[in-house]
């Protein structure tokens, strides 16, 4: 990519729709794509070649921050950017080489210690606030402490000092009923870090023990800023990012991207693209809600998050993009309410695209599309070469 790609005006928009794919409802044998009422998406569908992409490999379920980097053309197995890293970024956090960073979740334990709400109800961003400033006294030998809230449920953790290691595992058992991990060292070198971490969920315990309903912290992501080669670098791209949750923003940041105002909705996203659709060649535009609805269990209400989407998308449709490309980072149906491994509903729509015989954009229909089941790597040179940015190899 980097020895064919050159500079050129067609335009890429690239939609990531949070946790897109789904699985039937036990009642009505639907997927949240099938029930949806969603015109706007079935007519580009229509004009596209489609398909379904694995972000990592067949049967392994990705984290967000693999997911995106693997959408974005990077190996995310070579890439191991951790979520610690991006959210931190997100909030504009100045990260020193030296740091650690972990994404936490305020999240809710009973008095056996085990979790029943690893969000907290998501609690709103204000009592996140206050929690925060209830961690800043905390304190841990010979490192500095940085609690900062993100967004409802979410705070970013810094430990800034010296001999510290990404290399421990997470004390978030991604499930319910069971405590939460204790820290362990991955590397011989990471000891003293997993003992520190130990100590600050120990004291983070007791500070919260008489909070409701966050009365715990879950951590995860724990990570240190990587050298990675950027999107301009690449592709010979002008890209920018237009998303709400900071983690994606953080990981749009590392990546090169420039981030425009999003505010709150995907008809604000929508506006900001038009405002700025002149200024950038490459768009990435995040929509969070179908992930969340999903995580929640509540498959009628991911249902309408994408039916939020199909009314807004005619303000997409409108600037004409060269290419247009929709699809998630992962599958997150709402009859399990996690990420799940599935792959997920892909479609690119330009003017030099093979069209194919899909006119729904659903998980089945896209099985059945012309790029059938690929790696998502390979979304990123379809892109470029759907807007006739890249040269003929081996010329």
């Amino acid at each position: 990519m980097k020895r064919l790609s050159f500079k050129s005006p067609s335009k890429i928009v690239f939609m990531v729709m949070d946790g897109l794919g789904g699985l039937p409802h036990p009642q009505s044998g639907k997927t949240e794509l099938e029930a949806a009422k969603k015109p706007n998406l079935d007519l580009v569908a229509e004009e596209s070649v489609c398909g379904l992409i694995d972000l990592i490999s067949p049967g392994i379920t990705p984290g967000s921050t693999p997911g995106h980097l693997s959408l974005f053309g990077y190996d995310p197995i070579k890439y191991d950017v951790r979520r610690g890293i991006t959210e931190a970024l997100g909030i504009d956090l100045k990260i020193t080489k030296n740091d650690v960073a972990a994404r936490g979740n305020f999240c809710t334990v009973d008095e056996r210690g085990f979790v029943t709400d690893r969000r907290a109800g998501r609690i709103s961003t204000e009592e996140n606030a206050k929690l925060c400033q209830l961690l800043r006294q905390i304190t841990l030998p010979g490192v500095e402490i940085l609690v900062t809230p993100v967004k409802e449920h979410r705070f970013s953790l810094i430990l800034r000092g010296d001999g510290l290691s990404p290399d421990i595992t997470a004390s978030d058992p991604q499930q319910t009923g069971v405590a939460p991990r204790k820290i362990e060292a991955m590397t011989p070198g990471a000891k003293k870090t997993a003992r520190l971490v130990n100590s600050f969920v120990q004291q983070t315990e007791r500070l919260l023990k008489n909070s409701s309903p966050a009365n715990m912290v879950l951590l995860r992501g724990f990570s240190q800023c990587p050298e990675i080669p950027s999107m301009p670098e690449i592709y010979k791209l002008t890209p920018a990012a237009i998303a709400v949750y900071p983690m994606y923003r953080g990981l749009a940041l590392l990546l090169g991207m420039e981030l425009l105002p999003a505010g709150n909705t995907i008809t604000d996203e929508l506006e900001s693209l038009r405002r700025h659709y002149k200024d950038y060649d490459f768009f990435f535009i995040h929509f969070k809600n179908t992930d969340s609805r999903g995580e929640d269990g509540d498959y009628e209400a991911k249902v309408r998050a994408i039916e939020e989407v199909d009314r807004a998308l005619p303000q997409l449709l409108a600037l004409e993009p060269d290419v247009l490309i929709v699809t998630g980072d992962h599958s997150t149906p709402a009859t399990l309410g996690i990420h799940t491994w599935h792959p997920v509903p892909f479609m690119l729509r330009s003017k030099w695209c093979r069209r194919d015989k899909v006119s729904t954009f659903t998980e089945e229909a896209c099985l059945a599309g012309g790029l059938g089941r690929f790696p998502a790597t390979e979304i990123m040179p379809l892109a470029m070469a759907n807007a006739l940015k890249l040269e003929k190899f081996g010329a």
